[in-house]
Order: C-alpha cells, then sequence, then structure tokens
C-alpha cells in the first residue's frame, strides 16, 4: 500500500452501529426538532392575528355608510388637527384606518391617537391591534386599557362589540373573504398624493382634503 493508501484507511468511517442505538428514536427526535424549529413563535402567531384583525376592523369601518361623510367634515375644518376640541374624531378614526390599509402606519398611528386622546374607544382599539401587530406588549395592553375604561365615551364599542370584531376577524381568517372592500387604486392614489405633499421633514400625511373626500364618496356608494 502507498502512503496515500494508508492515510485513507485510517480516514475511513466505521459503518458499524454500536450496541443498544434506537435507529427509530433517533428518527423521531431528529423529525421533532424539525418541527419545533418550522413552527413559528407565539408571539409571532399572536402578531400576525392581530394584523389582520386590525384590516378587518379598517375595512368595516371604512365602509360605514356615514364614513365620508366625517373625513369631508375632517377636511373643511380650519383648525389645526392637533387641536381635538375642533375635531371630527369620527373623521380622524376613518381617515386612520384609510392610511393603515393604503401603507402608511405612522400616519395611521397618529391619527387615531388624535382621535383616541379625544375619547373615541374604536381608535383606542385599533392602537391596541396596532400595537399588538408591532409585538409592542405594553403599549397594546395600554390602549386596551383605554378600550375598557368607563372615562371614555360610553357610546364606544363594549364587549359584545369586541367579541363580534373577534369572530369576524376569525371568519375572514378562515375563508380568506370580506364582504368590506379594500381601498380602491383611485381612492390609494388620492392618500398618495397626500403623502407627497408632506413638508418639512414631517412624516405624517396631512389632513385630507376635499378631492380625497368625494373619491370616499364614490368609494362608499359603490
Amino acid at each position: 500500500m502507498t502512503a496515500i493508501d494508508d492515510l485513507l484507511a485510517d480516514a475511513r468511517i466505521t459503518t458499524t452501529m454500536r450496541d443498544g442505538f434506537d435507529v427509530g428514536a433517533a428518527l423521531r427526535r431528529l423529525a421533532a426538532d424539525a418541527g419545533a424549529a418550522a413552527r413559528p413563535h407565539p408571539d409571532m402567531l399572536r402578531a400576525a392575528e392581530a394584523g389582520r384583525r386590525l384590516s378587518t376592523v379598517c375595512r368595516w369601518i371604512l365602509n360605514k355608510p356615514d364614513a365620508a361623510h366625517h373625513v369631508d367634515r375632517l377636511a373643511q375644518e380650519p383648525d389645526a388637527p392637533s387641536d381635538v376640541g375642533h375635531l371630527d374624531v369620527d373623521g380622524a378614526l376613518v381617515f386612520a384606518c384609510l392610511l393603515h390599509l393604503t401603507g402608511h402606519p405612522e400616519s395611521a398611528q397618529f391619527w387615531w391617537q388624535l382621535a383616541a386622546g379625544a375619547g373615541h374607544r374604536a381608535a383606542a382599539y385599533c392602537l391596541h391591534l396596532h400595537h399588538l401587530a408591532l409585538g409592542e406588549a405594553r403599549e397594546a395592553r395600554h390602549w386596551l386599557h383605554e378600550v375598557t375604561d368607563d372615562v371614555l365615551d360610553s357610546e364606544g364599542p363594549d364587549d359584545a362589540f369586541l367579541a363580534f370584531l373577534e369572530s369576524v376577524a376569525t371568519y375572514v381568517r378562515k375563508t380568506g373573504l370580506s364582504h368590506a372592500a379594500s381601498p380602491t387604486g383611485g381612492l390609494e392614489m388620492e392618500v398618495d398624493r397626500l403623502a407627497t405633499a408632506k413638508t418639512g421633514y414631517c412624516i405624517i400625511v396631512q389632513r385630507p382634503d376635499r378631492r380625497l373626500a368625494d373619491r370616499l364618496h364614490d368609494f362608499t356608494r359603490r
């Protein structure tokens, strides 16, 4: 034998199994490890479900018959949006939901917070889901407390309403269907127009104008 043959003989891996080695148990352990690696973390599942539920709630709010009317009122208000005393809070809620559905989450959070600060429970619930979807548990708990706090308006969503939203979100997840339409391309273009009109270093989409309100009227009529 040559020196290379000697080296190869020494490097050969034995295929003889040691006594007592359980092949079946080893395969089961490998399968269990692979399954555990493939399963998403519960926090990830919770965040994904919150995101789906938020989109469902936003579509439902955007399709309400008076949604465009409130956005129209919001567009005509002369005061700064930070003046919640003269803010159409329902319009702020609808506008925030529209911003969320058209891919402007920071601006949606801003307008939800304005509405929630004025005592709107539905806006607080949207913020709860928004932060839950981002994995921000502390903020999510805060806004859930605001939903159930008696200090807020008495006409906000009660336990039965929240249970209804849970049922709707579950139905949409299982069927992939929803009777509430998502924003059309034309409506999304109007939001993008407002988004590109931002001035300075502000990343928040400015308050809606009459053009967007008219487009939303067309959307809700359809």
